[in-house]
């Protein structure tokens, strides 16, 4: 186990949202220390479920560092989840009994974008799971679309797989063409029928209708036409995203997520031309949203502390 100092600082970044929870604990000069993942982290979808993620990933992640167990309550945590933006949610995990020394928390919009620009003002369409649009310039933040699945988060993973699925759902009935991207939809499915298909996919999560966005892609990049149709109707929206943000006038924009890579081909030519790789991933971007809540912290502490000072030397 690695001993730590008292005066050493150490802080965990913790990134979750609807398919994983990843933490990272670094040193005080940013050095990546360990990692851990662990499940969703959705206080959406479940408190419990979110609070045993956090601290999965944590153990993990300590674990991965060669510290000690109890070191978790020495951790300074930048904490970024999906859902908060709720005030609802907000509330309810801030006022968790957390175990670190202490806790910050913001959504995992604000945290991928700081990641994102390394702690700086920019913008980020995140494609995943979901979707979402975010910047932040100049001390001000928005938020545009991550409305949420089936409701919105078109363009997302768990969008195209809906997609896929009316489609394959019409397909069987005979009213659509069959198309490729039917028959490896079938086949990831293990079905045949109408009814098989849904028995496999009704009800389910957004996590589970994003693994179907695999062969959505995969079709479409092979030239399928409904699958074509599908991924060039998301990939317009996320264009329109990137559009209403490039107005705030960032001085960068990324794009993030599992859909991210694949995704970039079948974006608006003058959109993909103002991307910029992301710097850092988003448990960073939560290390630095806690390094400046501390630092901002220690600022506003000061007048305080020297007004108190004066008043007892002169009072």
């Amino acid at each position: 186990m690695v001993a730590l100092r008292d005066r050493d600082i150490l802080f965990i970044g913790v990134d979750g949202g609807g398919s994983k929870c990843r933490a990272s604990i670094v040193d005080a000069d940013n050095r990546l220390l360990g990692t851990g993942v662990a499940g969703p982290a959705n206080p959406l979808h479940g408190y419990a479920q979110t609070i045993d993620s956090i601290a999965r990933s944590a153990a993990l992640a300590l674990a991965d560092a060669g510290l000690a167990p109890e070191t978790l309550g020495k951790l300074v945590a930048g904490v970024g989840l999906a859902g908060v933006n709720m005030p609802r949610l907000y509330n309810e995990m801030a006022s968790w009994a957390h175990p670190f020394k202490k806790m910050y928390l913001t959504t995992d919009q604000h945290s991928a974008c700081l990641g994102a620009h390394r702690g700086g003002d920019g913008a980020v369409i995140i494609a995943g799971t979901g979707s979402v649009g975010y910047a932040w310039v100049n001390g001000e933040s928005t938020l545009l679309g991550g409305h949420g699945f089936p409701h919105g988060d078109k363009g997302s993973g768990a969008w195209m797989g809906m997609e896929a699925v009316k489609y394959l759902l019409m397909a069987l009935d005979g009213l659509a063409e069959d198309s490729r991207l039917k028959g490896e939809l079938l086949k990831m499915l293990e079905s045949s029928t109408a009814n098989e298909v849904f028995e496999k996919i009704g009800g389910k999560s957004s996590s589970h209708y994003a693994r179907l966005a695999v062969p959505v892609i995969e079709c479409a990049e092979a030239g399928d036409p409904v699958a074509v149709a599908i991924v060039r109707d998301g990939a317009g929206y996320i264009s329109d995203l990137a559009d209403k943000l490039l107005e705030l006038n960032p001085p960068r924009l990324s794009m993030i997520g599992g859909l991210a890579p694949r995704l970039r081909r079948w974006l608006a030519p003058h959109v993909v031309k103002r991307l910029a790789e992301p710097l850092d991933p988003p448990e960073l971007g939560c290390v630095y949203f806690a390094q400046q809540s501390l630092a901002g912290e220690a600022s506003a502490s000061k007048p305080a502390a020297k007004k108190a000072g004066s008043k007892a030397l002169y009072g």
